[in-house]
């Protein structure tokens, strides 16, 4: 998706193709593989919220390419990891985390990992809407994911010490407008260093570039511009003049750069807060308002 944002279509497109060919026969891809080697995967459990993911990048690479050959080619990729990922949806809505490398599913739900199949669904919705093709069953899974979301935080495992936890359902759109506001407003103190960025962990001293990146979207989308604006500003400490790269964190009570590491993951969520800061249209339609909603969640019985 950084790739769609800073206009690198065919090496977007590659990497699509990559993940076309290598799914596994019930719509999953494995945790991680060896340098992107598919014959050397190193964890072979699959992750709902990673499988889930390709419904977003595809939406946004057909929304900045235009390319209707693209969307239809993945489309049955998306529907086969949607339909995976479903397959671990729990009787309250929330998705369960993963299949174990033998098939065991992993009931307990992440409420970052839900948030971010919820942002999936509604992108497949989406995709599904562009096509006139009705995803009745999707629809009611984005309704239902979202109650528990929205109403139930003890059907997720506690992790609340995690910023992401704190974050997410307003990155992933549980939450729009005022509670979305309220949310981010409720533990800002906890989480965002002034002049550093967002921690990753309380209360360890550590900020990070990826998690400062996200929160920046999550601003973005629930119009804080401003202050998402001064988070990415925040990062520069992070930057590495010689590469251009961004580290991945900082030790503020150590004054020190930790790990040594300059990871996709955060040069991705700092290009795609860019470019939603910026206006670019297929990163504001991905993650702004506008998405499907599903069907109406129902009260609880």
């Amino acid at each position: 998706m950084a790739l769609d944002a800073a206009g690198e279509h065919e090496a977007a497109a590659r990497a699509y193709a990559w993940l076309a060919r290598h799914q596994n026969p019930d719509g999953s891809w494995y945790a991680a593989y060896h340098d992107g080697d598919f014959e050397r995967p190193t964890d072979r459990a699959r992750e709902s919220n990673f499988c889930a993911y390709v419904a977003v990048g595809t939406y946004h690479h057909w929304l900045a390419t235009g390319d209707t050959a693209f969307r239809e080619t993945m489309w049955p990729v998306v529907k086969a990891a949607l339909g995976f990922v479903l397959g671990l949806q729990q009787p309250g809505g929330e998705i369960g985390w993963k299949r174990e490398a033998d098939g065991t599913p992993v009931t307990d739900a992440l409420l970052t990992g839900s948030s971010s199949v919820l942002h999936a669904l509604r992108c497949g919705l989406a995709l599904a809407a562009a096509r006139g093709e009705a995803q009745p069953d999707w629809e009611l899974a984005a309704g239902e994911l979202r109650h528990a979301i929205r109403h139930h935080p003890e059907r997720f495992l506690d992790k609340s010490r995690y910023s992401m936890d704190w974050y997410y359902p307003v990155l992933g759109g549980a939450l729009e407008g005022t509670e979305a506001r309220a949310r981010l407003a409720a533990r800002w103190d906890e989480f965002v260093v002034p002049g550093l960025g967002c921690r990753c962990v309380v209360p360890n001293p550590w900020v990070t570039g990826g998690e400062s990146a996200e929160l920046a979207l999550a601003l973005w989308s629930v119009g804080d511009t401003e202050r998402a604006t001064a988070i990415l500003r925040d990062l520069g400490r992070l930057r590495d003049p010689e590469t251009g790269l961004y580290w991945t964190g900082y030790v503020y009570e150590d004054d020190a750069l930790w790990p040594r590491e300059q990871t996709t993951w955060t040069a991705g969520a700092l290009l795609l807060a860019v470019a939603a800061i910026a206006g670019e249209p297929a990163t504001c339609a991905v993650f702004g308002a506008g998405l499907p909603d599903g069907i109406a969640e129902a009260a609880c019985g």
